[in-house]
């Protein structure tokens, strides 16, 4: 059991690259998408501390463990004329799960977004994870059933990406 004394949530640093790795890996294996996953831990140290960065992490910490995380970076509201951040990953093992760990990595989020004036936090949940849906609901979260992600990957990416 953590005891929020010892919760210890941080950004990331140039060092946690790999155990965050494992984290995604972790998020992965969660979500029945490990097979999705085709990445590496040195393109994820390059992307949060390259010269150019592309993403910002924090680690949650128990007992000097990382047990959780959230990944995001900026998009931006044209209707807002305001920069917003895009929660891409919020992880917890499972084992460490209920223990507010979830609800401190989601607050020190909103508390970035309202330091940089932000118009809005943003994130996807997938439709059948209804535990999730239930959290986010009870930390103030909307739902939106009118929107809908569009992805174009891979092959298809490529052939857009050609397209003049």
């Amino acid at each position: 059991m953590t005891s929020r004394s010892n919760l210890i949530v941080r950004f990331a640093e140039p060092t946690d690259y790999s155990v965050l790795f494992k984290l995604i890996q972790g998020l992965a294996e969660y979500e029945k998408l490990s097979h999705a996953v085709t990445g590496n831990a040195l393109e994820l140290k390059e992307h949060l501390f390259g010269s150019r960065r592309y993403i910002e992490a924090i680690l949650a910490e128990s007992a000097g463990q990382a047990v959780g995380f959230a990944l995001f970076f900026h998009n931006y509201s044209t209707f807002l004329t305001k920069p917003g951040i895009y929660l891409e990953d919020l992880f917890v093992l499972p084992e460490y799960r209920r223990q507010g760990i979830g609800k401190a990595l989601l607050s020190k989020v909103a508390q970035i977004a309202v330091e940089r004036d932000c118009g809005r936090l943003e994130w996807s949940v997938l439709e059948w994870n209804e535990s999730a849906q239930k959290f986010y609901r009870i930390m103030g979260a909307s739902i939106l059933d009118d929107w809908r992600i569009c992805r174009v990957t891979e092959d298809a990416l490529t052939h857009l990406g050609a397209v003049n």
